[in-house]
């Protein structure tokens, strides 16, 4: 695998800063003379025509007279002049440009900043900016800022669209001692954003844990791919503002990118693996925490202090964050009262008195380090008139060095004066050490829930629940055609039904009456007792203006209270388009619940689910639970629980259990229903009935719009969801039948069985070394793939007893120059010279074409002979590798396919 295509932008070896000056207080000043100071390890050309020389330095005119091609333009100079200056980079050859400027907020520089991204794009160059902090790679003495900070080299990559932000967490870093991989300030982000950034970093070796700041995301399926690549390989922590909607306006107002819904991006955060903090300090915790490369497998937490309040303090926001506090162990217990004083606190937070020493201290650390119920330890000191805080502090180093015990230790050691040494001596120990026992707890509960994070992705779901009633999307999309070609944007009630039958959700009927007699009709047909609501586009909360009837039980009835209703509303609602009422059967259950499943666009990460507490007072109880389509099973499982509703849907005041499966199966149909019908801008299924007899829908409304006319498949989604359409049947040469389809998450079983049963042989030569079986994070990252940037195909057949079995698969992944793939194809053994590989393998080559990809290339052992004739067969070259005759490459032009 290559480098990455953003290497040499955030790891140049030449540089080239426009606006390099003398004057330290200009930007372009500043950010040359850190370079200098910085120590950067390549050659350095400062730009200005007014100088012959900058800070010492030989100045240059332009590009054209400088006597190399540089990796990296710096530019800092007035907005105006910045299009030109791309202009000349491009035509010299440069690939790469960080835009320090700022000058693009208001109208006129929208326009200067589109130009400028324009003509990057038609020379192929990168943008970082305008209007940031620049970038730092302290490794190579890289410091293409105009902060005040220099930074010493770590492992913890820091990337925040504000520039205020960047320069707050460097001060903070060079006081504390924290590293830095890389620094990268987006700004205006008129080019590259986070999710190419993060692509990088994924990759980066330097680079072991990611800190985000974020204000606004621009490219949701990007940001999205990116984030879940890099959160599967290391620790990502963010930072959001604009949680409040004040804040959201403020954002906007200061990026220029669009914001969504705090709940709809904890909704994408949450199936991301990253793990979010809600403040500056929360950030700072965890950076403290990840640079000194702190792993908690599980979150469950001991508290050792020398005051009570100090470790109540601690419990209490351990409480806020579901952080663990077990009791402490009958072996345990008796170890510590065999030498703590009798009043100790006898639990967890262990209070071990005010006089503790720092024997005291390692002794009590000893049993909590090797008790098992624990995974770490807080360890708290107040300075009180009997206590040493520097030589305890000493006595913990000088234990955590002796021992070969390794769970981790966080510390807060409070107050200043008095403490100010033994903080600076655990800081050189690497110990995590905080002013208050709130930011340790956070730190811990930070990394815990990262490591949480990564087990539920690792999580293969069960397998699909097979639907009873394939969905028909032609029919629905029929449905959703016509009424857009009506130019409406608001589904009747019978529309709206059809659309939840195609999709096989439960509803209740609906007939539309424009006419009392109409209305005694449908009554009768359906039988009573019956529903009468009003039918009007205008209406969309009928009860609130008095538009639902309940429990009619005659035609009489039915005949005045149309007439009533209606007469009335269009009084009181004279604008309202009232076409009748829809005549409905009363759905009586006893046991029936009344819950809400619905669907909002949010304007950055598209269609978010809601679920949660159904009625009239929704928006007073606001109980619900949110997430991205396309969700699982488990995804399903997990939004209910996540509701206070939940605990309604058990056995409750002598009510049986709910059909939770019915739910789950409604929540699958609506994200199918909303992943396949793009026009679909909200949904609302207000109630749905749930008892232990399954669900069923009563009301229901959808609003669609028309698509733009360069749609594209799923781009509505910020998660690619399964693309049933690649789906296809087929028979081989020797006749047979194959199912060629991509894998799913619920694939896992499959695939584990697939791979069990290939021979030894086939093993090592798809591996390349002896695998006898997929391990849980080999097993989630072949199952668990990012459509968007990456395929795997299988293929299954049906054995003898009938059952439905994998006997082939091949998948490629996008290299880090986003212009060629790597592929592999195994087939099982019983089932190889059959075609099956060929099948496959066209399939791959397809859809990769089909991407814009332009090479498909592979590493091949030299004695998979088969193998070799397969790719000569689809026109792949063969040659062996330099250096190495056991493994031959394969390559395959797409753009000759």
């Amino acid at each position: 695998m290559g480098p990455h295509y953003l290497t040499k932008l955030f790891k140049p070896s030449s540089i080239a800063v426009f606006g390099a000056s003398e004057r330290a207080e200009s930007v372009g000043g500043n950010a040359f003379q850190n370079l200098l100071k910085a120590g950067f390890k390549g050659d350095i050309y400062p730009i200005n025509p007014k100088h012959d020389t900058v800070q010492n330095q030989v100045c240059y005119a332009n590009i054209e007279t400088l006597p190399k091609v540089p990796d990296l333009a710096v530019i800092a100079t007035p907005a105006k002049s910045i299009p030109s200056i791309i202009q000349a980079c491009g035509e010299r050859g440069v690939a790469n440009a960080v835009i320090l400027s700022a000058g693009f907020e208001d109208k006129a520089g929208k326009v200067l900043q589109q130009k400028m991204a324009s003509i990057a794009k038609n020379y192929g160059m990168r943008l970082i900016g305008p209007n940031c902090l620049g970038i730092l790679r302290p490794e190579i003495g890289l410091n293409a800022t105009f902060s005040k900070n220099q930074a010493i080299p770590g492992n913890l990559a820091l990337v925040s669209q504000s520039g205020a932000i960047c320069t707050a967490v460097l001060d903070w870093a060079e006081a504390n001692g924290v590293g830095f991989s890389q620094v990268i300030s987006t700004g205006d982000a008129a080019d590259i954003d986070f999710g190419e950034i993060l692509d990088f970093l994924a990759l980066d070796p330097q680079t072991k844990n990611i800190l985000l700041y974020i204000e606004g995301v621009a490219n949701s399926r990007q940001f999205m791919s990116g984030l879940k690549a890099a959160a599967r390989m290391k620790p990502v922590i963010l930072l959001k503002s604009g949680r409040m909607p004040e804040g959201s306006k403020a954002a906007v107002s200061h990026t220029g990118a669009l914001v969504g819904g705090d709940d709809v991006f904890n909704a994408a955060i949450e199936l991301s693996g990253a793990v979010r903090a809600q403040s500056i300090s929360q950030l700072f915790a965890a950076a403290k925490s990840l640079s000194d490369n702190i792993q908690i497998k599980n979150n469950r937490l001991a508290i050792l202090t020398n005051g009570g309040g100090p470790g109540v303090m601690a419990t209490d926001r351990a409480a806020e964050l579901g952080v663990k506090m077990p009791d402490i162990s009958e072996q345990s217990m008796e170890k510590l009262n065999a030498f703590l004083p009798e009043h100790w606190s006898h639990g967890n937070p262990i209070d071990i008195l005010g006089d503790a020493t720092g024997e005291r201290y390692t002794q009590a650390l000893d049993v909590l380090q090797n008790d098992d119920q624990f995974d770490g330890t807080l360890i708290l000191l107040t300075p009180q008139a009997m206590s040493d805080p520097t030589g305890i502090a000493q006595a913990i180093i000088d234990y955590t060095k002796a021992t070969k015990n390794h769970k981790p230790i966080f510390t807060a050691w409070l107050g200043e004066s008095l403490v100010a040494e033994a903080r600076t001596l655990f800081s050189n120990a690497k110990i995590p050490t905080f002013i208050t026992p709130e930011a340790a707890v956070e730190a811990f509960s930070f990394i815990s829930t990262y490591h949480n994070n990564q087990v539920l992705l690792m999580q293969s779901p069960a397998t699909a629940n097979q639907l009873s009633k394939p969905s028909d999307v032609s029919g629905a999309r029929a449905i959703i055609e016509s009424v857009l070609s009506e130019h409406r944007n608001i589904l009747s009630s019978t529309e709206t039904r059809a659309i939840m039958n195609a999709f096989g959700v439960p509803i209740t009927p609906a007939i539309e009456s424009n006419s009392p007699s109409q209305a005694m009709v449908a009554a009768e047909s359906i039988g009573f007792p019956v529903s009468l609501k009003i039918n009007s586009p205008d209406l969309t909360h009928k009860s609130d203006v008095g538009g639902v009837k309940l429990n009619l039980r005659s035609v009489q009835e039915v005949r005045s209270e149309y007439s009533r209703m209606v007469e009335r509303i269009q009084g009181e609602q004279p604008n309202a388009n009232i076409h009748g009422v829809t005549v409905e059967p009363m759905f009586k259950r006893p046991h029936a619940r009344e819950l809400l499943i619905g669907v909002s666009r949010d304007p950055v990460f598209g269609p978010a689910i809601t679920f949660g507490s159904g009625g009239t007072s929704v928006e007073v109880l606001k109980d619900n639970a949110i997430a991205l389509p396309p969700i699982n099973e488990f995804l399903a499982k997990k939004m209910i629980q996540q509701t206070k509703v939940a605990k309604m849907l058990k056995d409750f005041r002598g009510l049986p259990a709910v059909d939770h499966a019915a739910i789950e199966n409604v929540l699958l149909r609506i994200s199918d229903m909303v992943a396949q019908l793009p026009e679909i801008m909200e949904l609302d299924i207000n109630p749905l009935f749930a008892d232990e007899n399954g669900a069923m829908a009563v009301d229901a409304r959808i609003s669609i719009k028309a698509l733009p006319l360069n749609y594209k498949p799923y781009q509505h989604m910020a998660i690619h969801p399964y693309p049933s359409e690649l789906i296809k049947h087929q028979e081989t040469h020797k006749g047979l039948d194959l199912t060629i389809r991509p894998i799913r998450p619920e694939d896992a079983e499959l695939e584990i069985d697939f791979v069990r049963n290939l021979s030894e042989r086939s093993r090592y030569l798809r591996f390349m070394h002896s695998l006898q079986a997929l391990s849980p994070k080999m097993l989630s990252r072949f199952t668990q793939i990012d459509y968007d940037r990456e395929m795997a195909f299988i293929a299954t057949t049906q054995d003898k007893q009938g059952n439905n079995i994998e006997i082939g698969v091949t998948r490629y992944t996008t290299n880090p120059d986003g212009k060629s793939c790597e592929m592999a194809v195994v087939v099982r053994d019983d089932y190889q010279h059959q075609g099956v590989a060929s099948a496959l393998l066209a399939s791959l080559i397809q859809h990769a074409k089909a991407k814009g990809l332009q090479q498909m290339m592979g590493e091949v052992l030299s004695e998979n002979s088969s193998m070799i004739e397969l790719v000569k067969k689809h026109n792949f070259s063969v040659k062996h590798m330099e250096g190495d005759s056991t493994v031959v490459e394969i390559e395959l032009n797409l753009n000759q396919v």
